[in-house]
């Protein structure tokens, strides 16, 4: 029996398992149970079926096999050839994608996020530039089905925004959107330049796992608290309450404000996540980076300092330097088209770690 064949029957068995206590009495019961193994249950799903399509195709070699070996018939000894020269292959392709399926998944990777964009070199373009990668993300999030709610925006003085988070929950919203940290740059003319000179300017985004009170434990002597009126968008109201939360961690200087809501109370709940997931992605980097190293890993994630991505408007091209992926569909990746770049992200990186081991 092959390594493959023996990890893919020890999770079938563990399938079995799970499908059982996920309608036991007891299980229902006790809801934080049951909703890790139904998670479980529905990781495992696609794993057994790969398990029952490898069988088969098992199966199927070894009958093929059989016929061209012992078989009399040679009409039926040529049709056991062709089948076996489309099952090789087929067992392969198989063996590969359930070879990835198998990777262990970062439990990180199922949390929700605060997404931040911050305006980085080039002044009012790279404000403009910040609200351009925020409708991309806000309409890619959307189309992913993902709740999305805003926490905080400053705007820009010719449009767009110096700065701008909001939340994003729902299904492995974490392992698709890690690979956005990092610097974005831009290559264009920018609508306040006069002689038509394409400029560069920069945004940087923060992909930040939002965490639970647990995981990260807050001192309330740690925390100074500063309200204020909220500005921008709102109406007369935010004007006129100090409804918006300003908290300052002071053992590393993180400092975090929310002004969406009117409530005080809610903007203080909104900011301490966003410092709880503050503090928890300096640990997660530092985590990142020593992993990285270790496999020389070039889809990194865990520096946001790092240039990952160009936007080149004169020649309508994205390039993802990473990867060195260059796509020629500006307009639809700027719309939120960027499911084929976050593709093919995590099918280099599962290379990576096919080819090490991990």
């Amino acid at each position: 029996m092959s390594n493959l064949v023996k990890k893919l029957e020890e999770i079938v068995n563990r399938f079995k398992e799970v499908s059982d206590l996920i309608v036991d009495p007891e299980i229902i019961s006790d809801m934080d149970r049951y909703v890790k193994l139904n998670k479980e249950y529905k990781d495992l799903e696609p794993i057994v079926q790969a398990h029952k399509d490898y069988t088969n195709i098992l199966g199927n070699i070894e009958t093929s096999k059989e016929i061209i070996d012992s078989d009399e018939d040679p009409e039926l000894k040529e049709m056991a050839r062709m089948e076996l020269d489309d099952l090789l292959p087929a067992r392969e392709e198989l063996e590969e994608r359930v070879k990835i399926m198998l990777i262990p998944k970062n439990p990180e990777d199922s949390k929700n996020v605060i997404l931040e964009i911050r305006a980085g070199t080039g002044g009012d373009e790279a404000s403009i530039f910040a609200g351009d990668l925020y409708r991309m993300y806000w309409r890619f999030c959307e189309k992913m089905g993902w709740n999305l709610e805003l926490i905080a925006q400053n705007e820009g003085t010719s449009g767009g925004f110096k700065e701008i988070s909001f939340s994003v929950s729902g299904e492995d919203v974490f392992g698709t959107l890690k690979y956005e940290r990092g610097v974005h740059r831009v290559q264009r003319v920018p609508v306040t330049e006069s002689q038509g000179r394409v400029h560069t300017s920069a945004a940087t985004v923060a992909v930040l796992p939002e965490v639970e009170d647990v995981e990260v434990e807050l001192k309330k002597d740690d925390i100074r608290v500063d309200t204020y009126r909220s500005s921008g968008a709102g109406g007369q109201h935010v004007n006129k309450t100090e409804s918006a939360v300003r908290l300052t961690h002071i053992p590393t200087g993180i400092v975090v404000e929310c002004q969406d809501g009117r409530s005080q109370h809610k903007n203080k709940d909104k900011a301490m996540k966003v410092l709880r997931s503050k503090l928890y992605e300096v640990e997660l980097e530092k985590q990142e980076k020593e992993q990285a190293v270790a496999r020389k890993s070039q889809v990194s994630t865990g520096d946001r300092s790092a240039k990952i991505r160009t936007y080149n408007w004169p020649q309508g091209r994205v390039t993802d330097h990473r990867i060195g992926l260059t796509l020629y569909n500006l307009d639809a990746i700027i719309g939120g088209e960027i499911d084929s770049i976050i593709e093919a992200l995590q099918v280099a990186e599962n290379a990576e770690k096919l080819k090490e081991g991990v």
